[in-house]
């Protein structure tokens, strides 16, 4: 099966953190041996989304593919202009959640095979989804790889912070207004809370490891990637129950999910703080969510997809094929 991947979100020599997790995804599917996957990435932008529409079909031309895997819903447009298979659209967050992705982004979603959302969760802000309308639920995963337990002195020594610590991590830059800095700086109190901005994918583990806990106190999550990357590294994650959050945390000891209160968040991050070394046993949960398993939800959706639009492309021609006889056998009874 040949797949192109359509997306604005991908890493680049100036924004090396953008769309890590899809870029996971592609590596992932490409060390399948059932498919192969070309990607055609735009920065974001509305000026780069327009020259995108105008170069795709130029860029992939003469190449067959199965299936068009637009990643976040402005990418869909391209992916439709290019008219190169059915196409399959996941919405990560932003392209429901801000109003301009939000009102493009619907006036698309009819014209694709396969909306699908990176959680049930967030699902539930496409009306319909699951009764009306079919929505898919795929998820993009970690790198396995690259999250790993590092020895916490490490981390810090790595990074130049004081090895004694203690330290809590904010995952996302300050300046994302759903990822509720200010209730991470609440929660902290007194403690050093470090931020994540443009941080190299490489470089991101040992943020995570220099941590005594990760917190992620968000007011709506698409999916959460940042807890599922804590608990691969060991590290307590707290997160409010939005995303994937309450699944990913349920029954892991050391870590927290609760509604945003800042008594019992802080109450709750008191033992970890005063810990030394405080570790959780998270990666076998993590290893649920990682970019290859996921890889799997997706290259079984683009079967399914490929195969119903073979099935009605053969439907249109048998469609084609009788009204042609049709025509033919008209014309001979209309014969003197």
């Amino acid at each position: 099966m040949r797949a192109l991947v359509v997306t604005n979100m991908w890493p680049s020599a100036t924004a090396p953190q953008r769309g890590v997790f899809v870029h996971d995804q592609v590596e992932a599917l490409r060390r399948r041996a059932d498919v192969e996957v070309e990607v055609f990435a735009f920065p974001p932008g509305p000026r780069a989304l327009l020259r995108a529409i105008a170069t795709i079909r130029r860029r992939t031309h003469g190449v067959p593919f199965d299936v068009v895997h637009a990643h976040f819903g402005l990418a869909a447009l391209p992916a439709l202009a290019a008219r190169r298979g059915p196409v399959v659209v996941t919405l990560h967050g932003n392209d429901l959640f801000v109003r301009r992705s939000n009102a493009v982004t619907r006036l698309l979603l009819p014209f694709t095979a396969l909306p699908a959302a990176v959680s049930r969760a967030f699902s539930r802000n496409l009306p319909g989804a699951g009764t009306e309308r079919r929505v898919a639920v795929l998820p993009v995963g970690i790198s396995l790889e690259r999250f790993r337990p590092i020895p916490r002195a490490e981390a810090r020594a790595h990074l130049g912070l004081d090895v004694a610590g203690p330290f809590l991590l904010f995952p996302h830059d300050p300046a994302r207004p759903l990822k509720r800095f200010d209730r991470a700086r609440e929660a902290a109190g007194d403690v050093p809370l470090l931020t994540m901005g443009a941080v190299a994918p490489d470089e991101v583990p040992y943020w995570i490891n220099a941590a005594n806990a990760v917190l992620v106190p968000s007011q709506d999550e698409g999916f959460g990637l940042s807890v599922i990357e804590a608990l691969a590294c060991g590290v307590p994650a707290f997160g409010t129950p939005v995303g994937i959050h309450s699944l990913a945390l349920h029954g892991i000891e050391g870590a927290f999910c609760e509604e945003w209160d800042p008594a019992r968040w802080q109450a709750a991050l008191r033992p970890v703080v005063e810990a030394a070394d405080p570790r959780v046993d998270g990666r076998s949960r993590a290893a649920l969510f990682s970019a290859d398993r996921m890889a799997d939800r997706v290259a079984h959706a683009w079967r399914a997809v490929a195969a119903e639009a073979a099935g009605a492309d053969r439907g249109a021609r048998r469609r084609s094929y009788t009204r042609r006889f049709e025509r033919v056998d008209q014309r001979a009874r209309d014969r003197p």
